[in-house]
């Protein structure tokens, strides 16, 4: 154990302490939207706190009319495009207005020459992925610039949706990474992209929805925020209150990545039973010893590529650096699924992966044709309905 230890203190050694300049130009828009809504009325009645229940925001806008809705997302759509309870459709009218203001601010901010040249670039690159995240048709669940930023996008009808997956990723994700041109698999919004399509496919006649959600603050680099748990147990409290939050009775499943799965570990014991599956891919551990030790109702269900250099990482947890038994080893208990096809740490949502086609049949129920890591249908047993079910 104490050798395993020295082996992470050595991974921080060598890849650095990673200490990343974090802009704060959207802090200043963040903190006069709360204290703006603070103290805002519509037609004389008070609104919900930027902080209250999902239960609370959403009744205060069912008793709302359409028009009231809309003025207070125009007038402070920092706020209400973040609060969980409030319609997904406000929700995107909100964040493209806050996007737009966000934009404007980052591009005063890249033309002042007080601040250094490296400041000017940075706001310069955020305006450019603010704009891009405006583009009419997105829905943007989430937005908010503080720091390095927070965001979450949905592709499909999330209000019709029957099935809703949950795409939650890993370190060095922010607003800036949300989307990459280059590399696109690799980014968030390259990931849901690819698992709605392949949702599609494997299951035309289904109603579902992909949300590709970075609305936690996730480490940046391999330093010591990423073998610990601290971010990731800030993440869970978002991750729980997303999953309250989603319209309707649709079944959920997250499909976490890398550190991401650190974060569905720590939510798992208090998510609502509509998360009925849990898929890691990539995982440095799930902070918990089993599945037993989840505590959850959810199936979970893990896999690893063979080139994944996560393999390497020392699945332990020694007063509080690292994350715990691996996932994937027969001791955890997960349902082990075939990653074939997929190449190294990243290569999870590449089309024509098994890792893809299993993401999309656990994503629209399909589980009879899942494929399993052992070849043959063990990952598939005593699920209600499945081929493996009835011949078990």
């Amino acid at each position: 154990m104490l050798l395993a230890l020295a082996v992470v203190f050595i991974m921080l050694a060598t890849t650095g302490w990673t200490a990343v300049h974090r802009p704060d130009a959207g802090t200043s828009l963040r903190a006069a939207a709360l204290t703006a809504w603070s103290t805002a009325r519509i037609d004389g009645r008070l609104v919900p706190s930027a902080d209250a229940p999902v239960r609370t925001v959403a009744r205060f806008f069912a008793g709302i009319d359409p028009g009231q809705r809309a003025r207070l997302a125009d007038a402070h759509p920092f706020v209400v495009g973040n609060l969980d309870g409030a319609p997904a459709a406000l929700r995107y009218r909100a964040n493209l207005r806050a996007l737009a203001l966000a934009e404007k601010a980052e591009e005063a901010r890249s033309r002042d020459v007080s601040l250094t040249p490296a400041d000017r670039t940075a706001a310069g690159r955020r305006a450019h992925r603010f704009a891009s995240l405006a583009q009419p048709g997105r829905q943007i669940l989430a937005f908010n610039p503080t720091g390095g930023g927070r965001v979450a996008e949905v592709f499909g009808d999330l209000d019709r949706a029957e099935r809703v997956s949950v795409i939650v990723p890993g370190v060095d994700t922010d607003v800036l990474t949300f989307e990459r041109t280059q590399r696109r698999l690799t980014a968030p919004v390259g990931m849901a992209q690819s698992l709605y399509a392949a949702e599609r496919a494997a299951d035309p006649g289904s109603r579902t929805a992909v949300v590709a959600w970075a609305d936690y603050t996730a480490p940046s680099g391999v330093g010591v925020d990423a073998v610990t748990g601290r971010m990731a147990v800030d993440g869970a409290v978002r991750l729980e209150a997303l999953a309250a939050a989603l319209p309707g009775d649709a079944s959920v499943a997250l499909f976490c990545h890398s550190y991401g799965s650190v974060v569905c570990g720590v939510a798992a014991h208090a998510l609502p039973d509509r998360v009925t599956d849990i898929v890691v891919a990539g995982s440095p551990g799930m902070r918990a010893g089993s599945v037993a030790e989840l505590r959850t109702s959810a199936r979970v269900w893990a896999m690893r590529d063979s080139d994944d250099w996560i393999a390497d990482v020392p699945h332990l947890e020694v007063g509080g650096v690292g994350h715990g038994a691996d996932p994937v080893s027969p001791e955890f208990g997960a349902r082990l699924l075939s990653s074939a096809g997929a190449k190294r740490h990243t290569g999870y949502f590449e089309p024509g992966t098994s890792s893809l086609d299993n993401f999309a049949k656990i994503g629209t129920a399909t589980f009879d044709s899942v494929v399993c890591a052992t070849g043959d249908d063990a990952c598939r047993r005593g699920i209600s309905g499945t081929e493996a079910d009835r011949h078990a």
